[in-house]
């Protein structure tokens, strides 16, 4: 069938010429289309710098500007994160990809902070369809390894949201770099669309029902299955505040970190940028099981943020790069474990919506905090706002950490 009757919720007949790709090639697909997106939500990190020259921006416009990707994220999660389910992964995912094309074109040429907002919320946009269709789309392809399948998609977002910062600072390196990295990631976003529209699409599982389906899917309140609530409580809590970390280190880190270093190279901060979320996906892939993996995590990423205002104090790069690796792993381990069990508890037809509403308070950690912040920064300077922020996010990751352990300890002597 056609993407324009997937979209429609129509049936259609199986087109002869389709692409009828194989389940490796078909992951792979997914897990492409959900990396590349993120890169280029977090392309601008090294060159925000650059922007704030350009357009005169204070701190809080900054934030401004990258708060508007993650609102329209939200409420493209709440009014479309399930879309999924109803018109097919393939149909979803072809739609994030018009929306980030949208976006970036937008964005690229912007001479203005509103322009630039309006872009980053197109690519929020995209956002919103990628996770509930990229998490659902393997779970759909490995009924037997529903862990593995919960995997692919948390790699790959992190891998995508790692690679960003720096392949942004490396593009920079051409000329007119405000403008030049975006072209190239519009190529590239563009040649994706060859694929996902040639392949044959599989089933939707939760068609509309006949004869006239609505024109879109309606929109659906945030809902857990009651068998995951508990585990999904506890992935919203860590999800809200490894993002809160993520956010700062994707908006105003970027100015923060090149004072520290001392230096003005957009490569380099885009590498110091992309090291909490690098070792966040390193560690996904390297870190222990056990019922002790999510505490172990929080209790990682405590320390590791509550190390940033002292390498700010001292000037100490290898501190930094400590205090950023620290971080991320445990952010790493910690988020990997509790979205696993959300994962286990829900029924393949409810994956979307489910992975949808944790990812709803998940990115509210990137927007609440970082606009907070930012609006600190423009009164009590930026330097000052950075320690009160990470001492208050260190303080909440450890007792999380130790109220987890409890918890756990609780329950093995009932």
């Amino acid at each position: 069938m056609s993407v324009i009757d997937e979209i429609r919720m129509r049936p259609a007949p199986v087109a002869p010429r389709s692409w009828d790709a194989s389940l490796a090639v078909r992951l792979a697909l997914a897990v492409t289309v959900i990396s590349t997106l993120l890169v280029g939500a977090n392309l601008a990190t090294p060159i925000y710098p650059l922007i704030q020259v350009d357009l005169e921006l204070s701190p809080f416009a900054v934030t401004v500007a990258f708060a508007s990707y993650v609102v329209a994220l939200i409420g493209g999660l709440l009014l479309a994160g399930h879309w999924s389910d109803h018109i097919g992964r393939r149909a979803a995912l072809v739609l994030a990809v018009l929306a980030g094309l949208a976006g970036t074109t937008c964005f690229a040429p912007a001479p203005s902070l509103p322009v630039r907002a309006a872009g980053r919320t197109r690519r929020g946009a995209a956002a919103a369809l990628a996770p509930g269709a990229g998490a659902a789309a393997p779970r759909a392809l490995l009924p037997p390894r529903p862990e593995w399948a919960s995997r692919f998609p948390l790699r790959a977002s992190a891998g995508g949201v790692a690679a960003g910062p720096v392949i942004g600072g490396l593009l920079s390196l051409l000329p007119n770099p405000t403008r030049t990295p975006f072209l190239v990631y519009l190529v590239v976003l563009a040649a994706l669309l060859v694929p996902l529209v040639l392949l044959r699409a599989r089933p939707a599982p939760t068609p509309a029902p006949p004869p006239n389906p609505p024109p879109v899917p309606r929109p659906r309140r945030p809902a857990v299955p009651r068998a995951a609530r508990s585990s999904f409580r506890m992935a919203a809590t860590v999800g809200f505040l490894s993002f809160a970390v993520f956010g700062f280190t994707l908006s105003l880190a970027p100015t923060w970190f090149a004072g520290i270093a001392g230096t003005t190279s957009r490569p380099l901060v885009g590498v110091l940028a992309a090291l909490v979320l690098g070792s966040s996906a390193a560690s996904q892939l390297l870190s222990p099981r056990g019922r002790f993996g999510a505490p172990a995590g929080r209790a990682g990423v405590a320390p590791g943020v509550g190390l940033l205002p002292l390498a700010e104090v001292t000037a100490s790069l290898p501190l930094l790069v400590v205090a950023c690796l620290l971080a991320g792993a445990g952010q790493g381990m910690a988020f990997r474990v509790v979205f696993n069990e959300v994962s286990l508890k829900v029924a393949p037809a409810l994956h979307a919506q489910t992975v949808s509403a944790v990812y709803v308070i998940t990115y509210l950690g990137s927007a609440v905090p970082v606009l907070g912040l930012g609006a600190a920064a423009g009164i009590w300077g930026l330097d000052t706002s950075v320690t009160v922020f990470a001492l208050l996010v260190s303080a909440a990751c450890a007792a999380l950490a130790v109220g987890s352990l409890v918890q756990r300890s609780r329950r093995r002597t009932r």
